[in-house]
């Protein structure tokens, strides 16, 4: 569009408003950037976001803090390392980061890990309904009774480096809020103490063995051998490392569901950015992945 013919004023025109008008001049406070022309107009670029301030997170019950930490092997007691939350938000992480090299297992145990965290949370959130359910019940038969807490709770800082570690720390923050409700049902003679303590403990157990499960993926997937992992692997033309590295993964995972290896079905978070063309998405739906997982179990047991 052509420049408008500027308009004249009898009256002095402030140059200062005019400069306000074309873009952010430097002479007026706290603005330091001079809009280009529309010819070689670009779009500035601010940095990457960060947290303002630390993020942070309240803990009331020690199973609550315990299944965040975790427990660090001890050869004096002979006990072993217990994965927690914060142990499972750093694999996920790296999970996450080594989803950008267009990594199918990495997709599938992102994708696998969220659903069996929201499964785990769905059930703690009808669990927690039915224990408040029952102090309400009580509040219609009039003795009120309020959720416990903790007289110093603990304020615990998370700076978690992937979406993953805060789906891990609002799920804990869930199990805290169900630890205090049946720590108070049990105070309040609504739940005796072994019961009480089962209930917390089968929650704790399902969120424990979660936790686990991405941990062999990742030791395994990080490896030298199989990080270049990507799923150029599989097409034809592959070099031999290539094919050892599909061959590896298969005998270590098993073969890839298909839906995940074509992309239509994402973790709901991941760093892969490739959009298929239609031929490449034919190239891929080509491949024979039971084919791949029989040959590799093949070559194991050889």
């Amino acid at each position: 569009m052509p420049d408008l013919p500027e308009i004249h004023s009898e009256a002095p025109v402030d140059t200062t408003q005019r400069a306000a008008v074309r873009g952010r001049s430097s002479a007026l406070p706290g603005n330091s950037f001079h809009a280009p022309h529309d010819r070689d107009r670009e779009v500035p670029d601010p940095g990457h976001l960060t947290d303002a301030v630390p993020d942070s997170m309240t803990l009331h019950t020690r199973e609550a803090w315990q299944l965040f930490t975790g427990r660090r092997a001890d050869p004096a007691r002979r006990t072993t390392p217990i994965p927690g939350g914060r142990r499972f938000a750093s694999v996920m992480k790296m999970l996450w980061l080594l989803s950008a090299n267009d990594n199918p297992y990495a997709d599938w145990i992102l994708q696998r890990v969220y659903e069996r965290l929201a499964r785990v949370r769905r059930r703690l959130d009808r669990s927690i309904q039915v224990r408040e359910a029952e102090m309400q019940g009580l509040v219609a038969r009039g003795l009120s009774l309020a959720v416990m807490a903790s007289r110093e709770p603990m304020h615990v800082e998370i700076g978690f480096g992937s979406p993953y570690g805060y789906a891990a720390a609002e799920a804990i923050l869930e199990f805290d809020r169900y630890v205090r409700v049946v720590r108070t049902l049990m105070h309040k003679d609504r739940l005796g103490e072994n019961e009480g303590r089962a209930a917390i403990r089968e929650i704790g157990r399902e969120f424990r063995a979660l936790f686990v499960e991405p941990i062999r993926w990742e030791r395994y997937l990080v490896t030298d051998d199989l990080r270049a992992l990507s799923r150029r692997d599989y097409l034809p033309g592959a070099d031999d490392a290539a094919c050892e590295r599909v061959r590896a993964a298969a005998r270590l995972f098993g073969a890839v569901p298909r839906d995940i290896f074509i992309g239509d079905v994402q973790p709901r978070h991941t760093r892969r950015r490739i959009r298929l063309t239609e031929a490449e998405r034919r190239l891929l739906l080509d491949v024979d992945l039971g084919a791949v997982a029989t040959s590799a179990a093949a070559g194991a047991s050889a």
